[in-house]
């Protein structure tokens, strides 16, 4: 039931920009912490930025300072603003709720390229 679709990612130059997109569906969004992770091939899949439904948010040390979440609860939409992108932060983009268990899309593919 519980739904996560991304969009939003492609490819970019080095200190470019780009916004991903999360549409949720199947559940209370406004009641959850909603999240972003990535992964590169071979590697973990890692923490980017997590909001949670009091608004906190954190994130990844990697990103701190170039990377903005925010989430529209009446839109049950999840949003990542990602600003002065650095090869290494290519990746597969998962959207995430943590809902009794946590829920993942499908992903989208950020390629930063040098």
């Amino acid at each position: 039931q519980p739904r996560l679709v991304e969009s939003g990612g492609g490819l970019v130059q080095p200190g470019g920009s780009l916004t991903l997109s999360c549409t949720t569906s199947g559940f209370r969004s406004e009641y959850f912490t909603l999240a972003w992770d990535r992964q590169v091939p071979g590697k973990q899949r890692e923490l980017v930025a997590r909001i949670s439904k009091t608004g906190y948010t954190d994130y990844s040390d990697s990103v701190y300072g170039r990377f903005t979440i925010t989430r529209d609860n009446a839109k049950n939409m999840v949003y990542l603003q990602m600003n002065d992108l650095k090869v290494e932060d290519t990746a597969v983009y998962y959207c995430r709720a943590d809902l009794e268990e946590s829920v993942w899309g499908q992903g989208t593919q950020v390629t930063v390229d040098s």
